[in-house]
């Protein structure tokens, strides 16, 4: 390795947060019970290899309360590791629980028709969920849950780097902007958010028990579409 990719695979590094390197073969060994935010992705390979070692990294994941409560899996992600287009949900439901995918059920087949009206493909595009592991009886996550799981959801966020983020219905749309605003308030609007343009529209879970809405969200999915043409 010559100077040159040296000082880039350092600053590539740097992006992702890593201050620093040590002789130290502990520091090459991920930390016990470290924070997921302080645990260093794969550096110098692919988005497809950060995201293995992220996944590597959550295990079968007992940090938080929900890994008692029933679920089965972790629901990690899927889609393109380089996407310009991210989706992003709430938390698994009962066939995202069984099949390990999120958006399989049918909010999920619905959600595939709209990446698919935009000219797109869920290969094209990168699909996860606020939160990795289904509540119990679908309940919205608690606060505890969402401070625990959230960290992984920045770091795929960083690794994928997307133009565009679509925050999918009222409780994704609150988690990633900090607010308490509903979802009809927050959309129709474009934020910044982590490098990206965040568009928070309604959830397909939503528009299947409220078909009139669909309207507001080919809006906002034309919104998206703009953008990444810039």
């Amino acid at each position: 390795m010559d100077r040159h990719q040296l000082i880039e695979h350092l600053t590539f590094a740097k992006e992702l947060g890593v201050a620093g390197v040590s002789r130290d073969p502990a520091w090459r060994k991920k930390g016990i019970g470290a924070p997921a935010e302080t645990t260093p992705d794969r550096v110098f390979g692919s988005p497809g290899d950060a995201l293995s070692a992220l996944r590597a990294d959550i295990g079968d994941c007992t940090r938080c309360k929900l890994h008692g409560l029933g679920r089965k899996q972790i629901v990690f992600g899927v889609g393109n590791p380089e996407a310009d287009l991210m989706f992003v949900g709430e938390a698994p439901g009962a066939d995202e629980d069984v099949q390990g995918i999120p958006f399989v059920g049918r909010a999920g087949q619905l959600l595939t028709k709209i990446i698919e009206a935009i000219g797109l493909t869920r290969d094209d595009v990168y699909i996860a969920n606020v939160i990795k592991c289904r509540p119990p009886q679908n309940r919205n996550p608690e606060q505890d849950e969402v401070e625990t799981c959230e960290p992984f959801l920045f770091r795929q966020i960083d690794i994928i780097k997307p133009k565009v983020i679509v925050a999918l219905g009222t409780f994704a749309a609150r988690t990633l902007l900090r607010t308490l605003d509903p979802i009809s308030r927050l959309r129709g609007r474009v934020y910044e958010y982590r490098g990206a343009k965040l568009i928070p529209t309604f959830h397909p879970a939503y528009l299947l028990r409220n078909p009139s809405s669909k309207r507001e969200v080919w809006e906002d999915m034309k919104l998206a579409r703009k953008l990444l043409e810039v």
